[in-house]
């Protein structure tokens, strides 16, 4: 580390202390203008009981310039306070407990490039304040557990921001009076005020020249809410499918968790200059475009799926995340992993249950599990970090929703929803953390949970073996451990963990053998112990065990099964799920072998159980087509580089997965032809599920086929995204190629850039497609798309579609060269300049460069090192750079 790098002094969980004043409410006051707004902020202060009678009052900042500084209408002397662009102290206080405390503050929102704070989208003016962006506002106590009630007044000109809007209820509205306004302007104002204390970060408020589409919702007491969804003007018609999810996930919240909507309006706004996904401010949601505009033409299914769920995850947050807030930051997943749980469990009722299980697997596999042996692992509820903006992880989401999905798993949707409702009841209002949350579930249940609290402590991914023993009088003894890889950074004893295995015998005729245990006829295994012995008896000697159904604990599963047991798994298990793992493995342990005969030298063996298995899963008309579909979606060159581990060589790998994948391309393609002719609809427009599925597997088959490197199958591929009517089929078509980095590529990428240049969105997909590529010549595309007009290092889609997408292009991010990772760490200190937390986003891509073989291993090493010691870096990237490098 260089002594120039902005590198935060770390936080840590046991130094918390509540802040010494309370704020009870907060009236700002805004006049915006496009590089000078001037904000007044009018604070009730109290002092708290406990408080010193010397205690001064602290505030954040960042980059702010202070105007104003009064206490109860009086200006403060100089003596009095000191205030930095980072941090406003104020030393006389008040002897008594109350008093208002009033700051004026300027800041620049056209010149705010972090989008963090206020600035500007296009020709709006928009917020954004997780974590810290509140105090880019205003100096205040920016952290979750200072609650306050919030009245809002804007000031703009009219013609430019016609819609002006905050959190809460709109109180008044109109025209500046005349003496007050600039000659030749015309200024108007817009209160409003929210009734429910939030949190700074919670904060909201959008101001521009927008389109509203408008709806309206009644709830399960009667209440009439207004709907409105804001876009830019042309976009109206892009909003049906945003407002119908909304009210679905409105509807589904009341029916399931008995939580009501509670202001008389619910915002959303789509902009399209957006660090993060959506965010869930109190009564007016900002959501980046992407998760809000589609139709056919330029939306893929994938696209409308993630607009459904972003829409509900975000209305969820309403409940858990808002209502109910975090104490500090360490408690992140106590909103965000409860509240994935939630959107998770919504959108399989929305949709396929068991699809929904296996996509939310698949994501939790490829990003948390790698994170969380490597040198950016965490526990889901750490004890120190040093940028909070780092810490909006895989792990906090992803695993922190697995383990609410244990807790319902352990005590049964009844029990879970007796916890839930407590947990409401006796939390609505609060900061509060984990111990409470499982506190409720314990009480409601009369159990006891330290044992599973265990889980949010500890990183690291658990390894659990299953040995199974068939004894002669028809019993089964199964021996079951836990244990965990070593992480070198994490060096505490680590207790056992209560794991819920989920399992079942499945009969030669495909159906549930019932087992009973020591206390009856039971489905599930609760692991308590490093090691556990259960024993079943009256098991036919020919049925297969089906463990961990439904992934019902997040762990890595060792269990000893011949290729035949996994076939007949994946043809007859009862459980959706390890049908699906069943055909993963069976790819799985194919794609390591081949790894390794390359490696040696030797030829590999064909993969003849994979192909029986997917032979069997195609021709079952009982299956639904998307479950199907991610059948014939292989293991990813990542999962393989996580399965083969340390040394891992990224060609080897490649070499592979394409041996494979061909073979199977091969083995199956009489089916797949015969499937994908009878499949292909080239005018299809539909968005609805049964043709969104036929499309999935139609698109998984088609990219087999093009593995296969037969011209013809190319050449399928490039009529389907030549004529496609939706941009499904478009995208599914070219994917196919630019994956095989197949020339046939080059003419539909310039007639899809073509009709599509002026939509951002649609570019994004582009952009993406070429970062993809799997070519020699994908780094210099990526470099000269770098000043291609349609690309800009301001808008944060664009970056992560480019450049982050050349960061997961396996094959060609690790060239032999270190080229790839030179070029991610340039662009990643160039970002750091004007969006420090996007550029650490990036760096996701080097998170398993310990792993590689020696050569690139020794190129990722030197590219960190040269980001690391660049001059001026930010606390973000600097962080990132300084844990991957074991530098803490």
């Amino acid at each position: 580390m260089t002594p120039q790098n902005r590198r935060k002094k770390a936080t840590y969980l046991s130094d918390y202390e509540p802040t010494p004043f309370a704020i009870d409410h907060t009236d700002l006051r805004f006049a915006l203008g496009s590089e000078v707004t001037d904000v007044t902020a009018e604070l009730t202060m109290r002092r708290r009981a406990d408080a010193a009678q010397n205690a001064r009052l602290e505030f954040d900042g960042d980059e702010l310039v202070l105007v104003s500084l009064e206490i109860d209408g009086k200006p403060l002397a100089e003596k009095d306070y000191s205030a930095t662009p980072d941090k406003l102290t104020i030393y006389d206080l008040p002897a008594s407990g109350d008093f208002k405390l009033t700051i004026g503050t300027r800041v620049n929102p056209k010149a705010n490039k972090q989008l963090m704070g206020l600035y500007r989208s296009g020709s709006a003016y928009c917020t954004q304040c997780e974590a810290e962006g509140f105090r880019r506002i205003t100096y205040f106590y920016d952290r979750p557990d200072v609650l306050s009630t919030f009245t809002v007044r804007i000031e703009a000109d009219a013609h430019e921001a016609p819609f002006m809007l905050s959190n809460g209820n709109m109180l008044e509205q109109g025209v500046l009076d005349a003496a007050d306004m600039p000659s030749g302007a015309k200024r108007h104002y817009a209160v409003w005020h929210d009734p429910f204390p939030k949190p700074s970060y919670l904060f909201a408020l959008v101001a521009g020249d927008l389109a509203c589409v408008e709806d309206s919702f009644t709830t399960q007491s009667g209440r009439a809410v207004k709907l409105q969804i804001f876009v830019e003007h042309g976009n109206e018609g892009k909003c049906d499918y945003a407002m119908d999810a909304l009210k679905r996930s409105m509807r589904w919240d009341e029916e399931r968790f008995g939580r009501e909507y509670d202001l008389d309006i619910f915002m959303i706004v789509a902009v399209s200059d957006f660090n993060m996904g959506a965010m869930e401010n109190k009564g007016l949601n900002v959501f980046n475009d992407k998760y809000v505009l589609t139709d056919p033409e330029t939306a893929t299914d994938v696209d409308y799926y993630g607009v459904e769920r972003v829409i509900a995850h975000e209305y969820f947050h309403n409940w858990t995340g808002n209502r109910i807030t975090c104490r500090e930051w360490f408690q992140l997943c106590l909103k965000e992993g409860l509240t994935v749980y939630r959107d998770q469990e919504f959108s399989a009722d929305m949709r396929s249950a068991p699809v929904q299980r296996i996509g939310d697997v698949r994501s939790l596999i490829a990003r948390q599990f790698p994170e969380d042996q490597g040198p950016l692992a965490h526990p889901v509820r750490p004890d120190v970090y040093e940028e909070i903006d780092n810490f909006y992880t895989a792990t906090i989401y992803n695993k922190g929703a697995e383990l609410v999905r244990m807790l319902a798993t352990i005590l049964g949707q009844d029990g879970f929803r007796k916890g839930m409702d407590l947990y409401f009841e006796r939390h609505d209002g609060d900061a509060t953390t984990i111990e409470a949350f499982l506190a409720c579930f314990q009480e409601a249940n009369e159990t006891d949970l330290t044992n599973f609290s265990h889980w949010y402590h500890q990183p690291g991914t658990p390894v659990v073996n299953v040995d199974e023993i068939k004894h002669d009088d028809g019993s089964r003894l199964l021996t079951v451990s836990q244990r965990f890889s070593e992480l070198p950074h994490f060096t505490e004893d680590r207790p056992a963990l209560t794991i819920p295995l989920v399992f079942g015998y499945v009969g030669p005729d495909g159906q549930d053998v019932p087992v009973a245990g020591s206390n009856g006829e039971t489905d599930m295994m609760l692991l308590t112990e490093q090691a556990q012995d259960f024993k079943f008896d009256n098991v036919p000697s020919d049925a297969r065990l089906s463990v961990n159904r439904n992934f019902s604990a997040p762990i890595v599963l060792e269990q000893n099964q011949e290729p035949e047991d996994q076939v007949f798994i994946a043809e007859f298990d009862t459980d959706p799920f390890n049908r699906w793992q069943a055909v993963q493995n069976l790819a799985m342990n194919s794609l390591t072998a081949t790894n390794a005969a390359i490696l040696a030298r030797e030829k590999p063996e064909p993969p003849l159980p994979l192909v029986t298995a997917l032979r069997s899963v195609l021709a079952n008309d009982a299956l639904d087509s998307s479950f199907k579909a991610q059948c014939f979606q292989l293991p990813s060159h990542q999962a393989v580089a996580e399965a083969v581990g340390a040394g891992f060589d990224p060609d080897a790998i490649a070499n592979a997965k394409a041996y494979i994948n061909a073979y199977v391309a091969l083995g199956l393609e009489q089916e797949m032809t015969t499937f994908y002719e009878k499949a292909l609809t080239p005018n299809d427009t539909t968005t609805d599920a049964a043709n969104a599925a036929r499309r999935a597997l139609m698109n998984a088959v088609l990219k087999l086929l093009v593995a296969s490197d037969k011209p013809e199958h190319a050449a399928l591929a490039v009529t389907q995204t030549m004529s496609a009517k939706n941009m499904t089929d478009r995208m599914g078509a070219l994917s196919a190629l630019c994956l095989q980095g197949r020339t046939e590529r080059a003419e539909p990428l310039v007639a899809m850039y073509e009709q599509f240049d002026s939509n951002g969105l649609v570019m994004d997909k582009w952009l993406g497609l070429q970062a993809v590529t799997n070519s020699d010549e994908t780094l210099d595309t990526v470099r000269a798309l770098l000043h291609d007009p349609v690309f800009s290092m301001e808008n944060p889609n664009r970056v992560r579609s480019l450049i982050g997408g050349f960061a997961s292009n396996f094959q060609q991010f690790n060239r032999m060269d270190g080229s790839g990772y030179q070029f991610l760490a340039r662009q990643v200190g160039a970002l750091d300049e004007q969006n420090p937390q996007i550029a650490a986003r990036l760096l996701e891509g080097l998170r398993s460069w310990r792993n590689l073989e020696p050569l690139r291993r020794n190129f990722a090493r030197l590219a960190l090192e040269k980001l690391r010691d660049q001059s001026g870096l930010s606390s973000n990237v600097s962080d990132i750079t300084n844990r991957l490098l074991g530098d803490s």
